[in-house]
This record gives C-alpha cells, structure tokens and sequence, in this order.
C-alpha cells in the first residue's frame, strides 16, 4: 500500500490528480500540502478541500497550507488559463472541511520522520514546501520512499518560456535544493503530458457521455483550459499533467522508457530561469540524481482516467453546487 503526500498548487487537473490518490486501491492518500503557484493561494486550498469533499473523503484527509510565495523570487498567477477561481470558473461552494492550523512545511518534516521509508512524496506544484521541509530537517532525505514530481522539461519543450515548465519557472531556487538533495526522485515533465496525457475533442465527447459527477467535475475544472487552447492555440484539446503524473506514481508501467540522468536548475540567467537541463550524453561525468520519464503509455493512462471519470468504485453522494 502506497503512502502518498501530496503537494498542490490545486487548480484544473490537480484536482484529478487528487482525486486518483484518493480513490486509489493501492493506495492512501496521508495529506496534502498546499504550495502557491496556479491561482491565489487561499482559493488553491478551498480547490483542494473542495476535491476531498467531491471524492465523500471530507474530515478524512488533512489539507495543511504552505508556502505563499517562492523562497526569492515574484511569480506569476495563471487564472487567465484556469479560470479566476482555479476551476474553471465553476465557483463551487466552500467545503465543510476547514484547513489545518500547522504550517505544509512541518506536517511534511513530521510525517516524513515519524513513517521513515513509508512516505511517498508527490509534487505537482513549484517546490517552495519541500524545499522548506529539506532546509529545515536536511534527513529526511534519507527517509522518504520515493519523491515524484510533475515539472521541468527535458528538450526544452517549455510552457512558461521557451526554456522552462511552470512549475520549476515560479521557483527554480527550490527546485536546485530538491534535486540535489539525494531524495529518490522520479521526473514527470512537461513533454510527457503534451505527447502522452492530452485529452482531446473526440475524448471530451466520450466523457461528456459518461454523465457521472466525475465526468462533470473534469469538464468543469477544465473548461476555461479548453477555451484558452481553443483561443490561443486553436486545438480543442487539455493537457493532463498532473493526473498522468499520478497515474504513474499509481501504475508504474504507464511509464515505458525511464532513464538515471544527471539533472541541473538554472537558477542564473532570466532568459533560461527554471529551464531544468537534462545530461543525456554524460557530458559532465555527474552520477545520476533523476529517474527521468521519457516515454509513458497513452493507453495504461486513458484507462487509468477513464476509470476514475465512470466512478468506478466511488459511493460518494452528489457534490454540492452554489
């Protein structure tokens, strides 16, 4: 059974990804911890105690609030992808559950070291948390399972800049002291999501016809996704990234090809900040510090969500609407 703390910068498809931990069979989602990034942070954890209380989950699993801002640098919000609420302007009703009083960065250090090789940390947000939780207790390093994270691009396929995925744009200083903390880590990165995790018109149809809350919640939060790619990029389509992320993390053979490389965070130069650079050819000679997906399957990953969007094993009532 997979132990899973999650952190969130909950908005669009991090709610998906939530919501796979928590239905998942072979696994416990312990917490989560809530990082700044997508949205305003305090709407990020109303997301997520909303998403608890959609999967009947409610009082269930503790929701801790985090970082606010990167460690040194501004940032960003992206409503105008995601929508003014993070939910693609659903404007769901506050949950019942109320957040935690202890700060992400503690319940991290505490869980971590009171279930030393247990905790499997998940990040699908910049990396402000976890960073904290290294700088304030460097061990547990040593004690956490596994740590996956979705962010950073190999190729430089970025959707920030050029160079750099968002999540390692909005605090690459973070980022540097997590992948060089010698955590057992697995990269999900940005190409990944846009070759193997794309939800496009003929799935939407299929899931529209699905009619389960589920389904309904994926269309919702996803919504003002869809208008932006339709407007700006002209394809009827959205991006999955976090929840493919999860899905690997669930079912380790949705991820085909994953290779020991040596990876760095420019942290230096604007023009490249967050740019995560990947040593394919051992050109500097580093031992390895990343297991890095370079191929998943779109099919083990489809299966996987459309199982979750059927309601497939969920006896959770109706969500509440505003």
């Amino acid at each position: 059974m997979l132990r899973i703390l999650l952190d969130t910068d909950t908005a669009g498809d991090d709610t998906i990804a939530i919501l796979m931990a928590l239905r998942a069979k072979n696994a416990k989602l312990e917490a989560l911890t809530i990082n700044c990034g997508n949205v305003n942070f305090d709407q990020e954890v109303e997301n997520a105690l909303y998403t608890v209380e959609l999967a009947g989950m409610s009082g269930k699993v503790p929701v801790y609030p985090g970082a606010r801002h990167p460690l040194l640098r501004e940032w960003t919000t992206v409503e105008h992808i995601h929508g003014k609420d993070g939910m693609g302007n659903s404007f769901f009703p506050k949950a019942r559950q109320r957040p935690e009083r202890r700060h992400a960065v503690d319940a991290i250090v505490e869980t971590v070291n009171s279930n030393p090789g247990e905790i499997t940390l998940v990040e699908i947000a910049p990396m402000t948390n976890i960073a904290m939780a290294l700088r304030k207790d460097p061990t547990i390093a040593r004690k956490v399972k596994e740590f996956f994270f979705m962010g950073g691009t190999n190729q430089y396929l970025g959707n920030q800049t050029p160079a750099a995925e968002f999540n390692i744009w909005v605090d690459p200083e973070a980022a540097k002291v997590v992948l060089q903390s010698g955590m057992p880590t697995t990269m999900v990165g940005w190409e990944i999501c846009m070759r193997y995790a794309v939800v496009g018109e003929s799935e939407y149809r299929e899931i529209e016809a699905m009619r389960t809350k589920e389904a309904e919640f994926f269309i919702a939060v996803n919504r003002q996704v869809r208008k932006y790619h339709k407007r700006v990029r002209g394809v009827d389509a959205t991006e999955c990234p976090d929840s493919v992320t999860m899905s690997i993390v669930l079912d380790r053979k949705v991820a085909n090809k994953v290779f020991p490389k040596y990876v760095e965070v420019d942290n230096q130069s604007e023009l490249s900040r967050g740019a995560t650079i990947v040593d394919d050819l051992n050109v500097l000679g580093r031992k390895p510090n990343v297991n890095v997906v370079y191929e998943a399957s779109s099919r083990l990953f489809r299966r996987a969500l459309y199982r979750l969007l059927r309601g497939e094993g969920s006896s959770a009532p109706r969500p509440r609407r505003p």
